[in-house]
């Protein structure tokens, strides 16, 4: 799952005009704003680019929140592609909603700023896999790498004067992302009490780190776990491992397979499927009134 055979398989049923068609084209800023519909009376937002420091050096982000007021907080992971315009538009839709946003580029180890560009690059042509799925593989291989982070950039966004201190923080993570909400969840389970992943990879392995046997030092109140159809046909036990661990603690988890394929989230994908993007959308927004 959302490994660097997943992510092939994607390409190579792109290119044989297996898969969707729908989300992939040159995406202009107006083009994916076209592709997230808009939350109802949505809140008037600010944003920035932002730098944090982490134990392991400066990690660059996006920050979005309502102009006004005092709202929950939720942590973005990316998914192999990193952060660009399609997850600031996807954190814009999300402030909207009414919270505060901040999704990281999960690489600012080995590289600042955009790894792709959706404009002039498609992840099926192989140079362009050859060089993301290293920076991936390099992100995602030290699990105590992510357990600084995540604490390290929730103490960021505690100190935000948008951010409601009362409320629990959410986190959502897309592709190898998925994981990474996994392991937030777990390393701080007292801000962390919502998490959704979507066509998450790893989520359960027979690694002693896998994230799954992390669930036991988690306090979530509410969790999705949004599944691509084609990683659950690599292995169909996944969900059920998952979802065990989760009723294991009495943790309320809606674990999913989804009619699309890896990766039909995010709005300059290439296999973007709208209405099933949109129906994991609304299941987000339900996990977060619930579980903050």
């Amino acid at each position: 799952m959302c490994d660097e055979h997943t992510e092939k398989d994607n390409a190579d049923g792109f290119d044989a005009g297996r898969l969707s068609r729908r989300g992939f084209g040159a995406m202009s800023i107006a083009a994916l704003a076209a592709c997230t519909t808009a939350p109802p009376n949505p809140e008037d937002v600010v944003e920035r680019e932002v730098e944090i420091t982490t134990p392991d050096g400066v990690a660059d982000a996006h920050y979005v929140a309502p102009a006004a007021g005092k709202w929950p907080a939720v942590l973005v992971w990316p998914d192999i592609m990193g952060l660009r315009p399609a997850f600031r538009q996807m954190g814009r839709r999300l402030a909207q909603s009414g919270y505060a946003v901040l999704t990281v580029n999960p690489f600012y180890r080995s590289q600042k700023g955009q790894v792709f560009d959706a404009l002039t690059e498609k992840f099926s042509d192989p140079p362009v896999r050859a060089r993301l799925v290293p920076l991936m593989q390099a992100a995602t291989s030290n699990p105590d790498n992510t357990k600084k982070d995540a604490q390290a950039l929730i103490a960021w966004i505690d100190k935000q004067k948008e951010v409601d201190l009362s409320r629990g923080i959410g986190t959502t993570g897309y592709c190898m992302g998925g994981p990474l909400v996994m392991r937030t969840m777990a390393h701080v389970p007292n801000r962390v009490t919502a998490g959704g992943s979507f066509h998450g990879g790893g989520l359960a392995t027979a690694n002693p780190n896998s994230p799954h046997l992390l669930v036991p030092q988690m306090k979530a109140k509410a969790v999705l776990i949004a599944v691509a159809q084609n990683d659950d046909k690599q292995d169909t036990t996944v969900k059920e491992k998952v979802k065990a661990a989760f009723d294991a603690q009495n943790i309320p988890a809606e674990v999913e397979v989804y009619p699309a394929e890896h990766g039909w989230c995010p709005p300059d994908s290439q296999v973007f499927d709208q209405v099933q993007a949109d129906r994991a959308w609304a299941r987000l927004l339900a996990t977060f009134e619930k579980g903050l």
